[in-house]
């Protein structure tokens, strides 16, 4: 056995289960794992300037590829409070994420001593497991719990505090003996998959509804093959968006309130059987029950037992795994295939094909100031399929989710559920650092910008290149069109006099000087044809200076985007396209 200090264990234990980045900022009461990652190595750490940014961070490393799990470090009190969103938004949508504080030593944690707080009691409803280790022993299997919980079942994000004396004791340890915890998931039954399939044999237009939990489970290519064996169109949620490529005929649009389309909308209201894999029905995908249930059954697959029946009940229910499940649907699928029982779908999907082809929204606009639809039609020519988008919220994450092209599983890195303004430059940086081969464009307003913008410094320092779209029209786009039920427009304009800036102008804050400012490069643009030259110039100073580089787009003030109350009365504010130029970058137009 080898004596060591209880955090020297902790950190020989993260490498142990593959964790090799760590984002975080160091402080008085975790000073003690900043100086295991020094003697240990082994593990890279990036300085974040604010510990929620390194939360968000964390959760990009993780979103970015199957098996990553992202760490975020910080001190005691406050650095534990302020990651309670990136724990929040973590939680909400299935993504692990390892949390580490500092404490104050465990004589003084009833003192009221400074920047002591009861985090763990803070974070246990966002978290999916949270402790304070009071035990020195105890500390590396603390973080083996921690993995395992990580990785078992739903995935969630866990939070582990250290008080200063336990992080600085002697313990016995041996890494060597030291194993992971085997991981099991639940899976589907023979007998469940023939049920499943039945009824979807049964219904004369089926759709196959495709979450976020496909991703997690890296099942993406098990999902494609089981709808092109047995013929069923594909609804991608926004979670799920990538698990099918938007080009391939089965993918009929995404469905919802806001980040939908209007052809999913219009095929789902047709549909007389849902078939949901790791999903969740979520309210903006939904709407009211009533009128997303109406006149159709439901199967629902969910690795977590209480996600059955929590928001309707299915006809048919599943716990498992999404991977595992689609293994059993695709076995009882080749059997019936192959003894000609799968139900044609040829008619069904030419139905579901002529309404994505006629019902298209616009796009090409040449108005000055620029509307947002064309920054999209203008990023879909530039960006290619192997781009990978980030962002969050507001009406820029709507539109782009509108009309933007997603061909790859963890190509749409979104904050599906908790939409946090400030979360895409953080989350941005960490699908970087996880793979700084990819390409990677995030999109955002000017709000969700200016929230965390002081993280673009971030990627100065480490050289974290990106290309940032920012749609800037001066407003809380978002709430302002949501108070339009309110007859009002009040306490929403960012727009000022910036009396330091003539290019800024009227819309407020000059984006460019304060993206220059932190290290970064930055373009701005005023006239739609200046968009594609400017996103193409940006590409070229990412890959030569390894920084983030912006283009600032002006938009018009107002803009309506495409949303509703139900997906049966989604209000529609522009025209449709008629004809191939109106929308010149759509997957499917009739001409």
């Amino acid at each position: 056995m080898s004596k060591m200090r209880a955090i020297d264990a902790a950190v020989l234990v993260m490498r142990r289960e593959g964790v090799d980045t760590a984002f975080g900022i160091p402080g008085a009461a975790i000073n003690p794992l900043y100086s295991a990652l020094k003697k240990v190595g082994g593990i890279d750490h990036v300085l974040a300037r604010h510990v929620e940014g390194a939360s968000h961070m964390a959760e990009g490393y993780t979103r970015a590829n199957p098996g990553n799990i992202g760490v975020c470090i910080g001190t005691s009190g406050p650095a534990g409070t302020d990651m309670v969103t990136g724990l929040y938004s973590a939680s909400a949508d299935s993504i692990p994420i390892l949390c580490i504080t500092g404490q104050a030593p465990r004589a003084r944690l009833h003192k009221e001593d400074f920047q002591a707080v009861d985090i763990t009691s803070i974070v246990k409803p966002v978290t999916k497991w949270a402790t304070t280790v009071l035990e020195p022993g105890q500390v590396p299997y603390a973080f083996q719990k921690a993995f395992y919980e990580m990785r078992t079942g739903r995935p969630g994000p866990v939070l582990i505090d250290l008080p200063f004396d336990v992080q600085m004791a002697e313990i016995e340890f041996d890494i060597d003996a030291y194993e992971p915890l085997a991981i099991n998931k639940p899976a589907a039954t023979r007998v469940q998959a023939e049920k499943a399939l039945a009824l979807l044999n049964d219904a004369e237009r089926p759709l196959l509804v495709a979450g976020g939990g496909i991703i997690n489970a890296d099942a993406s290519d098990k999902l494609v093959e089981f709808a092109e064996l047995t013929g069923v169109p594909v609804v991608p949620t926004l979670m799920g968006w990538g698990t099918i490529p938007d080009d391939h005929e089965l993918m009929v649009g995404m469905v919802g309130l806001q980040t939908s389309h209007r052809y999913g909308n219009a095929t789902m209201l047709k549909s007389d059987l849902v078939f949901g894999i790791g999903n969740r029905w979520a309210n903006r995908h939904t709407g009211s029950v009533d009128v997303y249930t109406e006149g159709r059954k439901f199967v629902h697959v969910d690795i977590e037992p209480t996600q059955i029946g929590r928001v309707f009940t299915p006809d048919l229910g599943i716990v498992s795994d999404a991977g595992k499940a689609l293994d059993v649907f695709l076995e009882v699928a080749r059997e019936w295939k192959a003894a000609g029982k799968l139900k044609c779908r040829k008619a069904w999907l030419e139905d579901c094909q002529e309404r994505k082809a006629t019902l298209q929204r616009k796009t090409n606009f040449d108005n000055v100031p620029v509307k947002p639809q064309r920054v999209y039609q203008e990023m879909n020519e530039v960006f290619g399929k192997d781009t990978t988008y980030v962002s969050t919220i507001g009406l820029s994450q709507i539109a782009g989710a509108q009309f933007l092209h997603v061909y790859k599983p963890r190509h749409w890195i979104n904050c599906g559920q908790a939409g946090p303004l400030g979360w895409t430059i953080p989350a941005a940086l960490g699908v970087v650092k996880a793979d700084p081969k990819r390409k990677v464009v995030a999109l955002s307003g000017d709000y969700d910008f200016q929230f965390m913008i002081e993280e673009l410094a971030v990627g100065a320092q480490f050289n974290l290149p990106y290309v940032h779209v920012l749609v800037n029209n001066a407003y809380l786009g978002l709430i302002r069109q949501a108070q339009r039920g309110f007859d009002m427009d009040y306490c929403v304009q960012l727009a000022f006099e910036n009396i330091n800036s003539t290019d800024a102008a009227t819309y407020g804050v000059d984006h460019v000087a304060v993206v220059e400012g932190l290290g970064c490069k930055a373009i701005r643009v005023f006239q739609p044809a200046e968009i594609a030259p400017a996103l193409l110039k940006a590409q070229k100073m990412a890959e030569e200076f390894r920084v983030p580089v912006v283009v600032e787009v002006i938009l018009e003030r107002v803009t309506n985007i495409s949303m509703g109350t139900e997906i049966n009365a989604v209000n529609e504010f522009e025209d449709l396209a008629l004809v191939g130029n109106d929308a010149p970058t759509a997957i499917s137009l009739l001409d």
